[in-house]
């Protein structure tokens, strides 16, 4: 626990140090140059993050952090037109996908296009697939990176060992408070919603209003890839959990997370089996739920997969199904 409040530290200290980015809830990227036109998507990609780290960008350009570390601006480079979303950070599902409407349609306005691919990690899984539900015409495409569409135990679980749900509660609420300094902006904040939005029992009542074939039916098997609507589905996540003892405030993270997650494979905070979705591309990276973001700092471990490229590829992928 104490590495989880030195991590929230280490955040607000970013923040003070470079100062909050400004207010706007939604970030372009654009590059200076082009390397290339491997990634140029027809539509536009738009990154939407998970629960707790609710921000793009803490601090600067030159001195600062994002979610995404440097996927947005590397895809850039590569021909895409990227943006991501920032939404509350600790919120439910609906609430959160109202936000990301909102920049959608802005998304939609600044490019001229009628649709846009969504990318989401963690919680922005649902998040993602509430516009699906809601506004199915306003999306080629759906990733769910890690994506948690069957919600995850670890909160559930952790809430049953005694006196360790009020630590949560009022961990998640900093949390939500913290990121709110950090950007700059005024986010509702609720504990009680978030941990709803993610308990493997409530999400069913989620996917039943707003799912779609893309979500499998049990552990066992595929979703769509495809589903009536003419929108595309695809997964991938990592199945690791500390995976680089250089990386101090990662590691507890996800080490506490898979201790609550009772022998199931995982990435450190999901179940494999809450990532399937759609075409599931890998479940076998060697990546814990903050590498599959290229956190913290990109800092890996040794000899595995590239995040930034896994991202660069998917982009390819969706440019040649004509996305």
């Amino acid at each position: 626990m104490k590495k989880i409040i030195s991590y929230l530290s280490f955040l607000l200290l970013v923040s003070l140090l470079t100062g909050p980015v400004q207010a706007a809830a939604l970030q372009q990227y654009k590059s200076n140059f082009v390397l290339s036109s491997y990634a140029r998507t027809k539509y536009p990609m738009v990154f939407v993050h998970g629960f707790g780290l609710g921000f793009n960008q803490i601090g600067t350009e030159s001195i600062g952090l994002d979610y995404w570390y440097q996927i947005p601006q590397d895809l850039s480079r590569h021909g895409a037109r990227v943006f991501s979303a920032e939404l509350s950070a600790v919120a439910s599902n609906e609430l959160r996908g109202e936000q990301l409407l909102m920049q959608i349609d802005e998304v939609l306005a600044l490019t001229g296009q009628k649709k846009v691919n969504l990318i989401g990690h963690s919680q922005g899984g649902p998040t993602i697939q509430y516009i699906e539900g809601v506004a199915p015409h306003k999306a080629a495409s759906l990733t769910a990176i890690a994506g948690a569409m069957q919600g995850t135990p670890v909160f559930v679980n952790a809430s049953q060992t005694p006196l360790l749900e009020p630590f949560i509660h009022a961990i998640g609420t900093i949390l939500g408070y913290s990121m709110n300094l950090a950007t700059g902006n005024q986010y509702p904040v609720s504990m009680i919603e978030a941990l709803h939005a993610m308990n493997p029992e409530a999400i069913q009542a989620f996917n039943m209003k707003y799912g779609s074939a893309a979500i499998p039916r049990n552990c066992q098997s595929q979703g769509s890839k495809l589903t009536p609507n003419g929108i595309y589905h695809y997964s991938w996540m990592g199945n690791r959990q500390a995976t680089n003892s250089l990386d101090a405030i990662e590691s507890p993270v996800v080490t506490l997370g898979n201790s609550f997650l009772k022998g199931e494979a995982n990435d450190g905070a999901l179940p494999l089996c809450s990532g399937r979705y759609g075409q599931i591309i890998r479940q076998d990276y060697a990546h814990n739920h903050f590498d599959e973001v290229n956190q913290f700092f990109g800092i890996l471990g040794p000899f595995v997969q590239d995040p930034v490229a896994l991202y660069r590829q998917h982009a390819n992928r969706l440019k040649l199904q004509g996305l």
